[in-house]
């Protein structure tokens, strides 16, 4: 009998190992050596040093010199929160900044930055409905200027067993839903992200996938102290990369759950499907939880890979944020 063949689907192809940092670096500088001597590089776009880096400085997709510059990233004047510490260095910024799950653009990390580097981040609104009693659509930068901003130093855990150490910039969910007044009847919170296939090259069809992304928390998630609206990091507004201008963070939780870009929240009474759960219900949960002690069916989550040394580290139950989050999953 022949032996029974799997093939894979899309989203199933484990994540790729990134670049040390010192062989990025290098490769960088003989790129921006490249450009100054002459030698041309078709459609690389390039920008010298770190500022490049942040901004996607590998190629881009064909026609994307036609495309407006990359929104100038502003720094953001916010105080750090001292009861978020670290038990590791933060990954530095060029490597943090080219590699990225953003499938919306590619799913090849080491390509998001180039393909998404000229996303249009503004004007931007957020639509906030469903189950509460002032639904209203803000305008992000109106939005901005009425939450309690500040950094927190965050642990970031991928379901793919990477990890890494950010300064987030934003506002506590809580703050957000706070203005809508949320009803006793609203159990749960959905969020989506955009949907513009002219801007994101995964989006056009023929697409694997259901486009746009949606995730879902339970309301004493979205309403623990933890749970972070996201503007900016590296004391900065967020690159389009890393969900530009506003993603959330859920950091006791994989990755997947922390959506980017986010254009609507609504607040439902019936669990919401989401993005992962639907296509691959066996290998993405509903709760996506760090769990070290359980396995994803197709590798160990005992341990994770710093992004930035390749360092192997046991994983943290709820990734180190238990104190703040056990209390919400009883056994």
């Amino acid at each position: 009998m022949a032996p029974s063949i799997r093939i894979r689907k899309p989203w199933e192809i484990p994540g790729l190992r990134p670049t040390p940092e010192a062989a990025f670096l290098d490769r960088r500088k003989f790129l921006v050596r490249m450009g100054r001597t002459g030698v041309g590089i078709a459609g690389a776009g390039l920008i010298p040093g770190v500022a490049g880096a942040i901004l996607g400085g590998c190629a881009q997709p064909p026609g994307a010199e036609d495309d407006p510059k990359p929104l100038p990233l502003r720094p953001i004047d916010a105080t750090r929160n001292p009861q978020f510490k670290l038990d590791r260095p933060l990954t530095p910024e060029a490597v943090a900044a080219n590699y990225n799950n953003f499938w919306e653009f590619s799913e090849i990390k080491e390509r998001v930055a180039g393909l998404a580097r000229n996303f249009r981040s503004r004007p931007w609104t957020v639509e906030v409905a469903g189950k509460v009693g002032k639904p209203q659509t803000f305008d992000l930068d109106d939005l901005l200027r009425l939450m309690p901003i500040e950094e927190r130093l965050y642990r970031f855990r991928c379901v793919e067993a990477w990890a890494m150490a950010v300064p987030w910039v934003g506002f506590p969910l809580k703050a957000l839903l706070d203005r809508v007044e949320p009803l006793s009847s609203a159990k749960f919170v959905r969020m989506v992200s955009f949907h513009d296939p002219k801007q994101a090259p995964n989006q056009r069809p023929p697409t694997h996938y259901p486009w746009p992304y949606f995730e879902g928390l339970t309301m004493e998630e979205a309403v623990n102290p933890l749970t972070l609206m996201v503007n900016g990091i590296y004391g900065h507004d967020l690159p389009p990369q890393h969900g530009a201008p506003l993603r959330l963070i859920v950091p006791w939780k994989y990755g997947f759950k922390s959506i980017k870009s986010v254009v609507r929240i609504e607040l439902t009474q019936k669990r919401p499907p989401t993005f992962w759960n639907e296509l691959s219900p066996r290998e993405y949960d509903f709760w996506a939880n760090v769990e070290p002690e359980v396995p994803h069916p197709r590798w160990s989550q005992a341990s994770e890979r710093m992004i930035d040394t390749g360092e192997r580290r046991p994983t943290l139950k709820y990734n180190g944020y238990a104190d703040l989050v056990a209390h919400l999953y009883p056994a």
